[in-house]
């Protein structure tokens, strides 16, 4: 079998004008396609949304998400930021856009933010750290701290959790993991 990557996602929505607002305004995704279609749910209107013009879309909004569900299926919904100074400008944008609940923390191999989107999908936004530790793993961190002093914090916490290495050295074992497992 040849390699796979991840390409999009698609999920229903409430509000598509309110949600395509939110992910083209505080995510910064561009609109690409939209247009209604036949679905074994009806005729639902869908907004297609990337951040590069090498992918058509990453995220898709399709219309037709009931008003009442008893559960949402969507554990998180993730974007890699280019890098922190892009993550701490999208801390302070989101009250712009309605968020008030903001959860920030580490896995040790990334730092991020956790929000709700308008609908209450957990959007996670984050950037990578040079280091790998076991997973799951999750620790808050002060969004108050200054830059420094965060990534200080942040190098001293790593070191002292399991399977703490340097993400290279991971990254290695894992190529040869996926190369074995490709035979």
């Amino acid at each position: 079998m040849g390699s796979i990557s991840f390409s999009h996602v698609g999920f229903h929505v409430r509000d598509i004008a309110a949600m395509e607002r939110f992910y083209t305004g505080l995510l910064g995704l561009t609109v690409t396609d939209r247009g209604p279609l036949d679905t074994p749910l009806g005729r639902l209107p869908f907004v297609f949304t990337s951040s590069t013009p090498r992918e058509h879309h990453q995220v898709v909004l399709a219309g037709g998400r009931p008003d009442q569900v008893s559960f949402n299926v969507i554990n998180q919904i993730s974007f890699r930021m280019e890098d922190f100074a892009t993550l701490r400008t999208l801390q302070r944008r989101l009250p712009e856009f309605g968020v008030e609940s903001l959860r920030p923390v580490t896995h040790g191999n990334a730092i991020s933010l956790y929000f709700p989107d308008p609908e209450g999908n957990r959007i996670e936004c984050f950037c990578d750290t040079p280091w790998y530790v076991d997973q799951p793993m999750v620790i808050p961190w002060d969004p108050a701290l200054g830059d420094e002093a965060l990534w200080a914090w942040l190098a001293d916490t790593v070191k002292l959790l399991p399977g703490y290495e340097p993400v290279e050295t991971w990254r290695e074992r894992i190529a040869k993991r996926m190369q074995a497992h490709a035979r």
